[in-house]
């Protein structure tokens, strides 16, 4: 025990030299201070401390953030042009003089409630869809684009093609035409400011007219009521016919046998329900129009917005290679004009 204490305690010389450095109060510090009076003893500027260092952005760096930039705003672009406005062009007369071949417009596809795309870009294939909620649902009088849904003997049109029309007739709506008189329910309806007529009233049947079959003209026309949705649509032998296609075209077989029966979805029943809402459709200029008159109702569903405004105008028929005269041909009184 008392050789591990000694090894643990101090020596008697190493106390007395501790004792000693205690006592030294002149002893020199380890750390001299500095005197910061003196411009020979002053720390150098906090600036001369730090070293910045700068590099050169690399190429690769620079065209990640080309890229990043540009798919942004495609992206936006997209989003705004898929669910808010999208911009069209007027390519024939009938909707003269509402609207002119060459007028460029802006669609609001927010109030009647935007869809998802329709179809593949750039391509003829269908795609499902959803359509978001409407702020309006669509009023006669409306200048409405949509989808068109093919010709009177066509399920499905050869084509995607986007239509302009005036909506003139609302589900349950009773539609007819005297002597180029439009009527909407018996009561005659307002002709749009801009609409076009020929002088002449036409007296003679056309062979093209909506319903297949009907004595009638785009001048004196009807009349027809526009289906809703629950109605019931009684079929027989004699206007099979007239309803076959609109059938198919809601999704469902429909045939006459040999015995006059009616079957649908090869189930006997001569009663059809409706399943979309409907409406009709006509161009301001009123003897040049390809409207409901001849290719029949429009289904809810190929609604895709309400035109808003021309943001341009120029005559389409002059080449770009003859800019001068194309730039002469800007109609400024048509632009930033709303369309009624």
């Amino acid at each position: 025990m008392t050789e591990l204490k000694k090894e643990i305690g101090s020596s008697p010389e190493e106390s007395s030299k501790d004792n000693n450095i205690k006592e030294n109060s002149t002893a020199k510090p380890l750390v001299e201070s500095v005197d910061t009076k003196s411009p020979d003893t002053a720390p150098p500027p906090f600036e001369d401390l730090v070293v910045h260092i700068t590099e050169k952005e690399s190429k690769p760096a620079k065209i990640k953030e080309y890229f990043d930039a540009v798919l942004f705003a495609l992206v936006v672009a997209l989003i705004l042009k898929v669910f808010f406005v999208e911009a069209y062009r007027i390519p024939t007369g009938s909707m003269e003089n509402t609207l002119l071949v060459g007028d460029f417009l802006l669609v609001n596809k927010i109030t009647y409630g935007a869809t998802t795309p329709r179809s593949i870009p750039f391509t003829e294939i269908r795609t499902p869809f959803f359509r978001l909620p409407a702020l309006k649902d669509p009023k006669r009088g409306d200048v409405v684009v949509f989808d068109y849904p093919g010709g009177a003997n066509e399920v499905k049109p050869r084509e995607i093609t986007n239509y302009i029309k005036r909506l003139v007739g609302i589900p349950g709506d009773t539609i007819k035409i005297v002597d180029k008189v439009l009527y909407v329910n018996s009561v005659e309806s307002p002709v749009p400011p801009d609409a076009k007529f020929n002088k002449e009233i036409s007296q003679s049947s056309y062979t093209e007219i909506f319903p297949k079959g009907m004595k009638w003209n785009d001048d004196n026309y009807g009349p027809v009521t526009v289906p809703k949705i629950g109605d019931v649509i009684k079929l027989n032998p004699d206007n099979i016919d007239d309803w076959k296609v609109f059938i198919q075209r809601e999704g469902h077989s429909v045939r006459l046998t040999a015995d006059n029966k009616v079957f649908i979805d090869e189930t006997e029943n001569s009663n059809y329900k409706v399943e979309k809402n409907y409406y009709f459709m006509m161009g301001d200029n009123r003897n040049n129009s390809s409207d409901s008159r001849y290719w029949g109702f429009l289904p809810a569903d190929n609604i895709i917005g309400e035109a808003m405004i021309i943001y341009w105008s120029w005559n389409p028929d002059i080449p770009f290679k003859e800019f001068g005269r194309l730039f002469e041909s800007i109609r400024w009184d048509r632009i930033a004009q709303i369309i009624h």
